[in-house]
């Protein structure tokens, strides 16, 4: 079931969590480019939560924890981690300055799970919203797909919570 949907609106409507399952070991959204480019050259990362690049994402979520909903993130990595995991990794601390929650599960933790296909974001238990990503990490088409079926969203929310209870927390994920 493929829908027309805004992840702002999806999120904006979530009453009681959102959460997020990230399983690529590289992401290639035009969106980061530059920054990712200037982290490559420099190794520094854009970490001021006031800047044009993170600004509108803190406020969203932001916003959201304000409303009382719990915002976590899961990440499944491969050790040794890729560059843009380590670009991702000193980036963490504006999405948990923001309000999220967020941990990291080395791949060879997650051999036994059964994990969905894509990435995805769950809303209150309800709706699951896959991330749709070439081979090379940028938005396919369709770049979201919305499910709605009891079924499906059980299935997914199991995985992440199975993923979220043996993954680390952020200020204790030391990079391989």
């Amino acid at each position: 079931m493929q829908q027309n949907v805004s992840f702002n609106e999806l999120l904006q409507a979530a009453q009681h969590s959102a959460v997020h399952l990230e399983m690529r070991d590289t992401y290639g959204v035009g969106d980061e480019a530059d920054d990712f480019a200037t982290w490559r050259r420099t190794g520094q990362r854009d970490a001021d939560p006031a800047s044009a690049y993170w600004a509108p994402w803190v406020d969203l979520i932001q916003n959201t924890a304000a409303r009382g909903v719990t915002v976590r993130r899961a990440r499944v990595v491969s050790e040794p981690v890729t560059e843009y995991i380590r670009y991702e990794h000193a980036g963490t601390s504006v999405n948990i300055l923001a309000g999220e929650q967020v941990r990291w599960l080395p791949r060879r933790h997650a051999s036994d799970l059964m994990l969905p296909g894509n990435d995805l974001w769950i809303f209150d238990s309800q709706r699951v919203l896959f991330n749709h990503f070439t081979g090379i990490g940028d938005w396919s088409e369709p770049g979201l797909e919305l499910r709605t079926e009891p079924h499906i969203v059980k299935q997914c929310a199991d995985a992440f919570e199975t993923v979220w209870d043996r993954a680390t927390p952020h200020d204790e994920y030391n990079l391989l």
